[in-house]
């Protein structure tokens, strides 16, 4: 499910590209796709592959896919395709995980137990190095591998694990306050599951995760393709 981007964004430009280039935002948004299409491109054993079949497996046309590619530096050869593994390793380099990222997980409650154990997040270049929650039955407790720690030594957890991604699950009465503890405690990437809008400086990026939301919207597409008799 994609996450949607908080209005505190240090620029509509998104990241910088080859040659300092920036790359949009949107484009930004579908290169997981791309890595994911590569990665399967590669498992079925493809050394080289078309923009066109390419674009099937990433969901996108072919235009944007190349549009999207030439951000990064790649154009592919003429007759010839892109090469799976020089392309997969330009767009892992792209979203920074040529070095693995520390993830911490705050809120252990049942959404972050799946979470903590979700093979996934290993998969995708992240390491999740440690579990805040500020249940006193839950603190002590062993998830995935890791002991949950207090919330109140939320600071010293990030600076002994050196996390700089935070996954947040918590309740959205309290998810502002444990978002600025992870920001002023140095965490710069914040991925949050609460129902509610973040505030946070600049220099720190906000994925939100609404799953309500989200089934609010099929419902609204639902209900109008049932209106208009099964037209979308």
């Amino acid at each position: 499910m994609d996450g949607r981007r908080s209005a505190a964004r240090r620029g509509a430009d998104g990241r910088a590209g080859r040659d300092g280039q920036a790359v949009p935002s949107a484009t930004v948004g579908r290169l997981p796709g791309y890595l994911r299409a590569l990665e399967a491109t590669a498992a079925a054993g493809a050394v080289l592959t078309s923009s066109d079949e390419l674009a099937e497996r990433a969901g996108v046309t072919p235009a944007q896919l190349r549009k999207d590619l030439s951000y990064l530096g790649s154009y592919g050869r003429r007759g010839v395709g892109y090469d799976v593994a020089h392309l997969r390793e330009q767009v892992t380099v792209a979203l920074g995980l040529a070095d693995v990222r520390r993830v911490l997980l705050v809120g252990v409650g049942n959404l972050g137990h799946a979470l903590a154990n979700y093979a996934g997040i290993a998969e995708r270049g992240f390491v999740l190095v440690g579990l805040v929650d500020a249940d006193p039955a839950v603190v002590g407790t062993t998830v995935a591998g890791l002991v949950v720690e207090p919330a109140d030594d939320l600071a010293a957890v990030v600076a002994r694990t050196g996390a700089t991604i935070a996954v947040l699950t918590t309740p959205a009465a309290v998810a502002q306050q444990v978002c600025d503890a992870l920001v002023a405690a140095g965490v710069v990437g914040v991925l949050t599951f609460a129902p509610c809008a973040l505030r946070v400086p600049p220099h720190v990026d906000v994925r939100a995760v609404d799953v309500a939301s989200e089934l609010q919207i099929l419902a609204f597409h639902d209900r109008a393709r049932s209106a208009g008799g099964g037209a979308s």
